[in-house]
Protein backbone atom coordinates (compact mmCIF):
# COMPACT_ATOMS: atom_id res chain seq x y z
CA UNK A 1 0.00 0.00 0.00
CA UNK A 2 3.34 2.76 0.40
CA UNK A 3 3.64 2.65 -3.49
CA UNK A 4 -0.25 3.44 -3.65
CA UNK A 5 0.57 6.40 -1.12
CA UNK A 6 3.71 7.24 -2.72
CA UNK A 7 2.04 8.10 -6.04
CA UNK A 8 -0.90 9.37 -4.84
CA UNK A 9 1.49 12.21 -3.13
CA UNK A 10 3.10 11.93 -6.42
CA UNK A 11 -0.33 13.48 -7.95
CA UNK A 12 -1.42 15.69 -5.35
CA UNK A 13 -0.21 16.82 -1.85
CA UNK A 14 -2.65 14.09 0.21
CA UNK A 15 -3.09 14.57 3.85
CA UNK A 16 -2.43 12.06 6.38
CA UNK A 17 -6.21 12.24 6.89
CA UNK A 18 -7.30 12.03 3.58
CA UNK A 19 -4.71 9.15 3.28
CA UNK A 20 -6.74 7.14 6.56
CA UNK A 21 -9.98 7.62 4.74
CA UNK A 22 -9.35 6.31 1.59
CA UNK A 23 -7.10 3.82 2.30
CA UNK A 24 -9.98 2.37 5.03
CA UNK A 25 -11.39 1.90 1.34
CA UNK A 26 -9.35 -0.45 -0.42
CA UNK A 27 -9.38 -4.07 -0.24
CA UNK A 28 -6.38 -6.21 -1.32
CA UNK A 29 -6.83 -9.07 -3.57
CA UNK A 30 -5.06 -11.40 -5.15
CA UNK A 31 -5.45 -13.52 -8.27
CA UNK A 32 -3.69 -15.95 -10.20
CA UNK A 33 -1.90 -16.11 -13.43
CA UNK A 34 -4.58 -16.87 -16.06
CA UNK A 35 -7.49 -15.76 -14.12
CA UNK A 36 -9.97 -13.82 -15.75
CA UNK A 37 -10.86 -10.38 -13.35
CA UNK A 38 -13.34 -8.99 -15.49
CA UNK A 39 -15.38 -10.98 -17.67
CA UNK A 40 -17.21 -9.36 -21.24
CA UNK A 41 -20.67 -8.67 -20.29
CA UNK A 42 -19.86 -8.09 -16.63
CA UNK A 43 -20.59 -4.63 -14.91
CA UNK A 44 -17.00 -2.86 -13.51
CA UNK A 45 -17.42 -2.28 -10.07
CA UNK A 46 -13.64 -1.37 -9.14
CA UNK A 47 -11.00 0.99 -10.31
CA UNK A 48 -7.64 -0.64 -9.28
CA UNK A 49 -4.28 -0.16 -8.19
CA UNK A 50 -2.15 -3.11 -9.39
CA UNK A 51 0.65 -3.71 -6.72
CA UNK A 52 2.53 -6.30 -8.78
CA UNK A 53 2.17 -8.90 -11.66
CA UNK A 54 0.96 -8.04 -15.38
CA UNK A 55 -2.53 -7.76 -16.66
CA UNK A 56 -4.29 -7.86 -20.08
CA UNK A 57 -7.28 -5.81 -21.73
CA UNK A 58 -8.71 -7.88 -24.53
CA UNK A 59 -11.88 -8.36 -26.60
CA UNK A 60 -12.79 -12.37 -26.66
CA UNK A 61 -12.90 -13.62 -30.06
CA UNK A 62 -13.84 -17.94 -31.25
CA UNK A 63 -10.67 -18.02 -32.87
CA UNK A 64 -7.91 -14.99 -31.52
CA UNK A 65 -8.81 -12.67 -28.50
CA UNK A 66 -7.65 -8.84 -29.28
CA UNK A 67 -5.21 -7.57 -27.15
CA UNK A 68 -5.46 -3.62 -26.45
CA UNK A 69 -4.12 -2.93 -23.86
CA UNK A 70 -1.36 -4.09 -20.61
CA UNK A 71 -1.09 -3.01 -17.58
CA UNK A 72 2.04 -3.39 -14.95
CA UNK A 73 3.06 -2.79 -11.38
CA UNK A 74 2.24 0.86 -9.38
CA UNK A 75 -0.50 1.63 -12.06
CA UNK A 76 -4.25 1.34 -12.02
CA UNK A 77 -6.51 -0.48 -13.83
CA UNK A 78 -10.45 -0.69 -14.55
CA UNK A 79 -12.57 -1.65 -17.47
CA UNK A 80 -13.20 2.43 -16.39
CA UNK A 81 -15.82 3.42 -19.31
CA UNK A 82 -17.80 0.45 -17.99
CA UNK A 83 -17.27 1.85 -14.31
CA UNK A 84 -18.47 5.17 -14.91
CA UNK A 85 -21.02 4.39 -16.86
CA UNK A 86 -22.20 1.43 -14.85
CA UNK A 87 -22.82 -0.45 -17.86
CA UNK A 88 -21.98 -4.03 -19.00
CA UNK A 89 -18.47 -4.27 -20.82
CA UNK A 90 -16.96 -5.03 -23.80
CA UNK A 91 -14.11 -6.48 -22.95
CA UNK A 92 -12.02 -8.61 -20.54
CA UNK A 93 -9.56 -8.00 -18.09
CA UNK A 94 -6.49 -11.03 -16.93
CA UNK A 95 -4.13 -11.80 -14.99
CA UNK A 96 -1.18 -12.85 -16.90
CA UNK A 97 0.88 -13.27 -13.96
CA UNK A 98 0.32 -14.02 -10.65
CA UNK A 99 -1.17 -10.45 -9.44
CA UNK A 100 -1.58 -8.36 -6.39
CA UNK A 101 -4.29 -5.30 -6.33
CA UNK A 102 -5.71 -2.76 -4.07
CA UNK A 103 -9.26 -1.64 -5.09
CA UNK A 104 -11.86 0.87 -4.73
CA UNK A 105 -15.80 0.10 -5.61
CA UNK A 106 -17.57 2.59 -7.78
CA UNK A 107 -19.51 3.63 -4.64
CA UNK A 108 -16.41 3.82 -2.39
CA UNK A 109 -14.73 5.92 -4.66
CA UNK A 110 -17.65 8.63 -5.04
CA UNK A 111 -17.60 8.46 -1.37
CA UNK A 112 -14.25 9.37 -1.10
CA UNK A 113 -14.72 12.32 -3.87
CA UNK A 114 -17.21 14.08 -1.31
CA UNK A 115 -15.86 13.26 2.20
CA UNK A 116 -12.07 14.31 1.27
CA UNK A 117 -10.16 17.50 0.39
CA UNK A 118 -8.28 15.78 -2.74
CA UNK A 119 -10.18 13.14 -4.05
CA UNK A 120 -11.80 15.04 -7.25
CA UNK A 121 -8.05 16.09 -7.82
CA UNK A 122 -6.90 12.41 -7.65
CA UNK A 123 -9.48 11.13 -9.95
CA UNK A 124 -9.14 13.52 -12.48
CA UNK A 125 -5.58 13.36 -12.70
CA UNK A 126 -5.74 9.73 -12.88
CA UNK A 127 -8.57 9.95 -15.92
CA UNK A 128 -6.43 12.25 -17.32
CA UNK A 129 -3.44 9.54 -17.22
CA UNK A 130 -5.99 6.70 -18.85
CA UNK A 131 -7.00 9.16 -21.76
CA UNK A 132 -3.53 10.20 -22.35
CA UNK A 133 -2.65 6.21 -22.46
CA UNK A 134 -5.35 5.67 -24.85
CA UNK A 135 -5.43 8.43 -27.48
CA UNK A 136 -1.61 7.69 -27.60
CA UNK A 137 -2.50 4.62 -28.80
CA UNK A 138 -4.96 5.03 -31.16
CA UNK A 139 -2.47 7.57 -32.76
CA UNK A 140 -0.08 4.51 -32.95
CA UNK A 141 -2.57 2.69 -34.64
CA UNK A 142 -3.52 5.62 -37.70
CA UNK A 143 0.21 6.48 -37.87
CA UNK A 144 3.28 4.07 -37.39
CA UNK A 145 3.71 0.65 -39.42
CA UNK A 146 3.37 -2.62 -37.14
CA UNK A 147 7.04 -2.78 -37.27
CA UNK A 148 7.18 0.90 -35.89
CA UNK A 149 4.92 -0.04 -33.14
CA UNK A 150 6.99 -2.84 -32.45
CA UNK A 151 9.65 -0.89 -31.72
CA UNK A 152 8.34 2.05 -30.21
CA UNK A 153 7.05 -0.67 -27.53
CA UNK A 154 10.13 -2.57 -27.33
CA UNK A 155 12.10 0.75 -26.52
CA UNK A 156 9.24 2.05 -24.47
CA UNK A 157 8.05 -0.92 -22.54
CA UNK A 158 11.14 -3.62 -22.65
CA UNK A 159 9.31 -5.41 -19.59
CA UNK A 160 6.56 -6.42 -21.67
CA UNK A 161 8.53 -8.26 -24.75
CA UNK A 162 10.73 -10.27 -22.02
CA UNK A 163 7.23 -10.99 -20.26
CA UNK A 164 4.28 -10.96 -21.96
CA UNK A 165 3.66 -14.00 -24.74
CA UNK A 166 4.12 -12.51 -28.45
CA UNK A 167 0.93 -13.81 -29.52
CA UNK A 168 -0.73 -11.39 -27.24
CA UNK A 169 2.21 -8.42 -28.66
CA UNK A 170 1.03 -9.35 -32.19
CA UNK A 171 -2.74 -9.07 -31.15
CA UNK A 172 -1.62 -5.36 -29.36
CA UNK A 173 0.43 -4.38 -32.51
CA UNK A 174 -2.48 -5.06 -34.75
CA UNK A 175 -0.81 -8.12 -36.73
CA UNK A 176 -0.67 -11.77 -36.64
CA UNK A 177 2.32 -13.86 -34.84
CA UNK A 178 3.47 -15.11 -37.88
CA UNK A 179 4.11 -11.50 -39.14
CA UNK A 180 5.69 -10.20 -35.55
CA UNK A 181 7.88 -13.24 -36.40
CA UNK A 182 9.14 -11.95 -39.60
CA UNK A 183 9.23 -8.21 -38.13
CA UNK A 184 11.64 -9.66 -35.53
CA UNK A 185 13.40 -11.88 -37.46
CA UNK A 186 13.97 -8.66 -39.92
CA UNK A 187 15.06 -6.08 -37.36
CA UNK A 188 17.43 -8.24 -35.18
Amino acid sequence: MDKLKNLLQSIANISEVDWIYFSSKLERVTFSKKEIILSKNQTENYLSFVESGILRMFVPKPENDITFGFVFKNSFISAYDSFLTQAPCEYSIEALSPTIIWRLTFNDLNDIYQKTSIGNEIGRKCAENLFLIKSKRELSLLTHSAEERYLNLFYERPELIKQIPLKYIASYIGVTPQALSRIRKRIS
